[in-house]
């Protein structure tokens, strides 16, 4: 009986269907991208600027007839949620065109489906046995340590870019005031010569 029950646990996860992608957008630019969904599907959408400028970016999500469904300027992260009212190909645009020098890197998750219970005695008022019990906690906390890895990746990958840039920049500022060092060596030795040059001239008069 605990066998069947595991492999009605097995055979009833219905997919969520996920995309998850992290792109480069550059200044004064645009992407968009598309996703078919049929009517009367929720989907999702999340995302989050991980690096360049002051990580911001512009977002808007179209239906098939081009009508607006959402539109946020300037935000660094934000989440989405509709049920279609048709079918057919939505777009999630994101627009970097307010800034004239600074790419940015963005991470998009879209998620499209719900889904179904686990077991089909879940919408029933039948109790649950304790192998579905403990089946179904594993479920959702397996659900929040992938939320949880999401944001974790997210953060690393944001505080890695930044590290790689403060990287950069002391190098740069190393570089600067190594050639500053040597110039004013340089023009201190030179200098000290000048003087020994005018004293030998000097006495020979």
């Amino acid at each position: 009986m605990h066998y069947f029950g595991f492999c009605c646990l097995i055979l009833n996860v219905i997919l969520v269907w996920s995309t998850e992608v992290t792109f480069e957008l550059p200044d004064n630019d645009k992407q968009c991208f598309y996703e078919d969904i049929e009517n009367g599907v929720k989907f999702d959408i999340d995302f989050q600027v991980i690096a360049g400028g002051n990580y911001d970016v512009d977002c808007f999500v179209t239906d098939p007839l081009h009508n607006i469904l959402y539109h946020e300027r300037k935000k660094q992260y934000d989440s989405f949620s509709h049920t279609t009212a048709m079918g057919g190909a939505y777009q999630v645009c994101f627009s970097n065109e307010f800034s004239t020098f600074s790419h940015k890197i963005v991470y998009l998750d879209i998620r499209t489906g719900e889904e179904r219970p686990l077991l089909p005695v879940m919408n029933s008022a039948t109790a649950l046995t304790q192998l579905e019990s403990t089946c179904l906690s594993i479920h959702e906390i397996l659900k929040v340590v992938t939320e949880s890895q999401t944001r974790y990746r997210l953060r690393e990958a944001h505080d890695r870019i930044r590290a790689e840039d403060i990287h950069e920049r002391v190098n740069y500022w190393s570089v600067g005031e190594t050639a500053l060092l040597f110039a004013v060596s340089l023009g201190q030795v030179l200098m000290l010569r000048s003087f020994f040059s005018d004293k030998k001239g000097s006495i020979g008069t």
